[in-house]
């Protein structure tokens, strides 16, 4: 597949009089960068591209230098779901799973009973925020609609699909009252938008490009598409923070699992699988200080 952004991107609408803005997002490349690193099965490679594509839409929302966290906890057969996004639109993901506790046709309720969503925002500068939302709804798109009425009192709208070939979303979110002053002329146009929305099939919107979407929803609205914003697929895993994670064990402790793990430790990255190798000597030389710059970056 191309490196070009035409893979991989999201991009912002706004209706020039209606106080809603919009964007979708199309991911491929890198979809298919997080599937390869693991054979999921296929209700597990849907939910994570819908969660990726749910991860692209609010790094678009949300104005920050750093990381967004989203992860879907459960005490189902899929226990985990994890994506990050950076505010440089570099995106990885993983999910863990029990594959024989996956019964056919199965829904988010059957994967992931009394499940969780913590949306995470880790700035570089600045306080860690978190919010957390039952996963109550039928789908995930249902799920982050939810978290949105419960935590932000914004009106925002999701529409996300996955094939496994493909991840795709939509999201509508109202702005400040400015060309629509009256409280019922608003309510009444989000819901004409959000209803012509839900008319969209997956079928449609995994298929069809941005501009097509738009037209056949909303021929009739004078809508803007801006710049295309491209993403792509990029674990941020490295030796030196695999050092890092061995020095926070300890130096007894990181020297007791060379020798029980035949003179070396491996430390494998979970998003990519990469692998790091420290023998003895590699672990005289961390905790002697070499290459220990950031001890409390815990992500690996």
């Amino acid at each position: 597949m191309s490196d070009l952004p035409d893979t991989d991107y999201t991009q912002r609408f706004i209706f020039d009089d209606s106080d809603t803005r919009g964007e979708l997002v199309s991911l491929e490349r890198s979809y298919a960068e997080v599937l390869a690193k693991h054979p999921y099965p296929e209700p597990i490679a849907q939910l994570l591209g819908e969660l990726m594509a749910a991860a692209s839409l609010l790094v678009g929302t949300l104005k920050f230098d750093g990381l967004l966290i989203l992860q879907a906890r459960s005490e189902g057969p899929v226990p985990l779901l994890m994506i990050e996004c950076s505010s440089e639109r570099e995106i990885r993901g993983l999910a863990r799973y029990d594959e024989e506790l996956i019964p056919a046709n199965a829904t988010l309720a059957d994967l992931m009973p009394n499940g969780v969503l913590a949306l995470t925002v880790d700035p570089t500068q600045g306080q860690r925020y978190q919010g957390i939302v039952d996963l109550d709804g039928e789908t995930l798109s249902e799920c982050f609609t939810n978290y949105f009425v419960m935590s932000q009192q914004v009106g925002t709208r999701f529409w996300l699909h996955a094939d496994g070939r493909r991840a795709r979303g939509m999201l509508l979110q109202q702005l400040p009252a400015d060309r629509l002053r009256e409280q019922e002329e608003r309510d009444a146009s989000w819901q004409h938008l959000t209803a012509m929305a839900s008319t969209l099939t997956a079928d449609e919107l995994l298929s069809l490009d941005n501009e097509t979407v738009l037209h056949r929803l909303y021929h009739e609205e004078a809508v803007r598409l801006f710049d295309l914003q491209p993403l792509r697929f990029h674990c941020s895993c490295s030796r030196e923070r695999s050092g890092n994670a061995l020095v926070s064990l300890g130096l007894e402790d990181a020297q007791q699992l060379v020798v029980e793990h035949g003179g070396h430790i491996e430390v494998d990255c979970q998003f990519c699988n990469q692998r790091y190798l420290f023998d003895a000597a590699d672990v005289s030389q961390l905790f002697a200080g070499a290459g220990v710059d950031t001890p409390s970056d815990t992500r690996h």
